[in-house]
């Protein structure tokens, strides 16, 4: 009787939901809710990356130098963060989003995100207490992104029929992933005026984008009160908390080691992060009301494109980082550029790999609306992956045009794909279910590129271990450095120096001025110690060692994505891919 009961029940909810999607809402609401979905995705995304660049300024802005033994912590929270709480969240939020309605929990989103912003812009301390004030409140401010990604894709499916959601979603998502690169280049711009004004920008979009979301948008789906499953949520939450938390503090030295992953309390929260996330699997299959349904996994569709979108995530996330040390710690001062402005103009000569998304995303998701996304989705990683290993075939030093033309063809590659895997992993699932599958889809996503950056950051210091102490001790001691601190400062973890890099710093006047061993030489060699030619050549040859393992490891995930997108199977019928998650739900 109960198999009976829940099978009435899943035929009139998914009846429904086809009902309430075919309401009449006007010509004009879809493109309505595309455009503030949109301005919603590219503020969660720029927010997400902003402050890699502004991070100088900030901590001037505070009185804390980031780059001290004691005090990276705090710049790994200020840039992994963000991420962290996303990924955790955004399942969670489009599960209540199917239970008490997306628009809601969306419009909730863009006001949470709105004033954490001013609490941001309005840091009263200074030195730990100010970065711990900044760090909170970027946690408060991913929460609401979390609300505004994980439903706002399935405002959009809602909103679309389906010939016209790899168009709609193609926009959305390429805007989203596009606002990474952008964040870039604004928080550059922003922070060279006043550090604040990095977070100031949010307040006329987030005000005007949360007023614009309360007045105009409106539920579609039905939605389908349940019980909130306590367990769930919080086992997925404290399995995804840890083992991202564990990739974080993999990337910081461990006593002599240069990175973490010998820390017994990193290995263990490995373990106990798989450990909470297979209890969590377990009893999501014996709850009544589970916040995320795990039969969706079998439709093809749907589990093809997450592990995609995970293994793109993966190749794709750390390479902004891997390209703004590229260019900040090496290329530009090559070129005569000051290390302080070096983040800025990174960003600008990033330009062209966002320009890739812009072009190719919403071509790729109207042509998916036609032909289906497997073609698409495919292809995409295959060209991202032929562009990683044009990167590594190109000299450090090299001639613009080809480091444009491969970076423009990464960004074609990703935006290839992204429109029409999420348009694909969407339209697969029941209407009832989109908020879940779109915070599922986000959390692969932001996983990937909380992994991506641990994975990319571990790979580049421990190559630049093993090869920089053999360039940097001769280096010094040719310049009077003494053979002592020489050598003590060639074996210190590379992680200073990656970020001295990455953040605007010159690298070698941070180390020096750490051992205490600037003042102490004369004027000549300080200054060809801390000159535009000298660390960029010391560099080098140890840095495109580790560019070639990362691009590598990037190509690899590149592949292996495009091998399990192509694995989707061919475009699928509605009725075949809706039927079988509803069967399963009866007969649970």
């Amino acid at each position: 009787m109960a198999t009976t009961t829940s099978g009435h029940a899943a035929g009139r909810q998914s009846g429904d939901g086809k009902q309430s999607e075919s309401r009449v809402r006007g010509p004009a609401y879809k493109w309505v809710a595309l455009s503030n979905t949109t301005l919603a995705m590219v503020m969660a995304t720029i927010d997400g990356s902003i402050v890699i660049i502004a991070m100088p300024a900030i901590f001037r802005g505070i009185g804390l130098n980031p780059l001290t033994p004691g005090n990276v912590t705090y710049l790994l929270w200020m840039i992994m963060g963000y991420l962290l709480v996303q990924s955790i969240l955004v399942v969670s939020l489009g599960r209540l989003g199917d239970m008490f309605g997306r628009v809601k929990i969306y419009n909730l989103g863009f006001l949470v995100f709105t004033l954490a912003s001013i609490g941001l812009s309005f840091d009263p301390f200074s030195a730990q207490r100010g970065a711990l004030w900044l760090i909170g409140w970027r946690f408060v401010q991913a929460f609401g992104g979390a609300m505004l990604m994980s439903n706002s894709a399935a405002i959009l499916t809602d909103a679309f029929p389906e010939g016209q959601r790899g168009t709609a979603l193609g926009i959305n998502q390429v805007a989203g992933i596009s606002g990474q690169f952008v964040g870039l280049l604004l928080g550059g711009l922003l922070s060279a005026w006043d550090w604040r004004a990095v977070f100031w920008v949010n307040l006329p979009f987030g005000l005007f984008g949360t007023v614009w979301a309360y007045k105009s948008l409106r539920e579609i789906a039905s939605t389908r009160k349940a019980r909130i499953d306590w367990l769930g949520n919080l086992t997925f939450a404290a399995g995804a908390g840890v083992l991202l938390t564990a990739i974080t503090f993999g990337i910081r030295p461990y006593h002599s080691d240069p990175t973490g992953w010998g820390n017994p309390m990193v290995f263990g929260g490995l373990i106990l992060g798989v450990a909470f996330l297979v209890l969590f699997c377990f009893i999501e299959s014996k709850v009544k009301d589970p916040m995320f349904r795990l039969s969706l996994f079998r439709i093809r569709a749907f589990a093809a494109g997450n592990i995609a979108s995970l293994l793109g995530a993966i190749a794709r996330g750390g390479l902004q980082f891997m390209l703004v040390i590229w260019l900040a710690g090496i290329w530009l001062p090559l070129h005569g550029y000051d290390f302080k402005d070096t983040p800025l103009w990174a960003g600008i000569y990033m330009l062209p790999l966002t320009a890739g998304f812009l072009v190719a995303g919403p071509i790729s998701g109207r042509l998916s609306d036609r032909f289906g996304a497997r073609p698409f989705a495919t292809g995409g990683l295959l060209v991202a992956a032929c562009c990683f290993t044009g990167l590594m075939l190109l000299p450090i030093v090299f001639p613009y045009w080809a480091f444009a033309l491969l970076i423009f063809g990464n960004g074609v590659g990703s935006g290839l794909f992204a429109a029409p895997n999420t348009a694909a992993i969407m339209s697969s699932v029941p209407a009832h279910h989109r908020g879940a599958a779109s915070g599922m889809r986000s959390t692969f996503q932001n996983s990937g590129m909380s992994l991506s950056i641990g994975i990319f950051f571990s790979l580049m210091i421990a190559g630049l271990a093993n090869t920089l102490p053999k360039t940097l001790a001769p280096g010094l001691t040719a310049q009077g450095v003494p053979a002592a601190a020489a050598n003590s400062i060639a074996h210190l973890p590379p992680v200073s120096t990656i970020f001295s890099a990455m953040l605007g710093y010159n690298p070698v006047q941070n180390l020096l001025s750490q051992a205490g061993v600037l003042n102490t030489l004369p004027a000549r060699n300080v200054a060809t110690l801390t000159s535009k030619q000298f660390f960029p050549h010391l560099i080098s040859g140890p840095f495109h060692h580790g560019l070639m393992i990362v691009f590598t490891a990037a190509a690899l995930m590149a592949v292996c994505g495009a091998a399990v997108s192509w694995l989707r199977g061919k475009k699928p019928e509605a009725s075949q891919e809706l039927s079988e998650p509803l069967e399963v739900a009866a007969a649970d």
